[in-house]
């Protein structure tokens, strides 16, 4: 029986849960050839606060640069 634990640094909505848990399910159902019965799998949400990387706690970490992949319209607001 596959079990798989996830640790999630945050929060995710129960959607966004319910949905990492149909796509592990049906992935290691495809890979391993077992029933979506037997993969077993547990998120966890580690609270900012109380997990560290780094030297920092998460918390405390700056925030993250905007993802190289979006578009930021100029200063000026041409484009």
């Amino acid at each position: 029986m596959p079990f798989v634990d996830i640790r999630i640094a945050g929060s995710a909505t129960r959607e966004q849960k319910a949905a990492i848990v149909a796509d592990v399910t049906r992935s290691l159902g495809a890979h391993l050839g077992k029933p979506a019965s037997a993969v077993q799998v547990n998120i966890t949400e580690l609270s900012t606060e109380n997990y560290g990387a780094g030297g920092l706690l998460i918390a405390d970490r700056p925030a993250p640069l905007p993802d190289a992949t979006q578009e930021v319209a100029p200063a000026n607001g041409t484009r």
